[in-house]
């Protein structure tokens, strides 16, 4: 059902891309409003802040509307728009020199889930050693490793969005849960 979902999403990006093409500009807001939550999250993985996930988003559209005649519908819409994305955070970051991976996530917020506060403690140490391991990871194998399991994307669209192989992606994904494995001692 999912897929269904999905699949209908990705016919409807594409006939808004078409129409907005033909001259209906003003629709564009409803492919904003559906991918916002997606860029912006990709901007705070790069970014770490959300005033400049804030900028990135926006500069991300603007760059997917002015280009959106190039826009061939080879591949989903949403792909083409990570493929924006992922090119102007790395651009940014290659001048600031500095990536974040998703799983950097703040270590000093404490997850309780309702359970007794010595799981609620194990499982908080738990995720603070995963998140250290991530950290310690070259930056290659972090930005597959965030977009195989942050961002849910196939193999296919990383190489899509980032322009790696898929080979070098399985690779990187395949040894990143090596060094993970290694580093927390599973």
């Amino acid at each position: 059902m999912d897929e269904e979902k999905n699949g209908e999403s990705d016919f409807s990006d594409q006939l808004i891309v078409s129409q907005i093409v033909s001259g209906q500009k003003d629709l564009f807001r409803l492919l904003v409003r559906r991918h916002e939550k997606a860029v912006n999250g990709m901007g705070l993985s790069f970014f770490r802040n959300q005033e400049d996930a804030s900028d990135f988003t926006q500069e991300v559209f603007l760059k997917a509307y002015r280009n959106l005649c190039g826009f061939e519908g080879r591949s989903r819409f949403s792909t083409w728009l990570y493929r924006i994305a992922y090119n102007t955070a790395v651009n940014e970051i290659s001048r600031r020199k500095e990536y974040y991976s998703l799983a950097e996530e703040d270590v000093n917020k404490l997850v309780n889930t309702g359970d007794t506060p010595e799981r609620d403690t194990l499982r908080n140490a738990a995720r603070e050693a995963v998140q250290a391991a991530v950290k310690e990871l070259p930056e290659r194998f972090r930005i597959c490793i965030d977009m195989f399991f942050f961002y849910d994307r196939s193999y296919q669209e990383i190489e899509a969005i980032t322009g790696i192989p898929v080979n070098t992606i399985k690779s990187h994904v395949f040894r990143a849960k090596i060094l993970l494995r290694e580093k927390l001692d599973f």
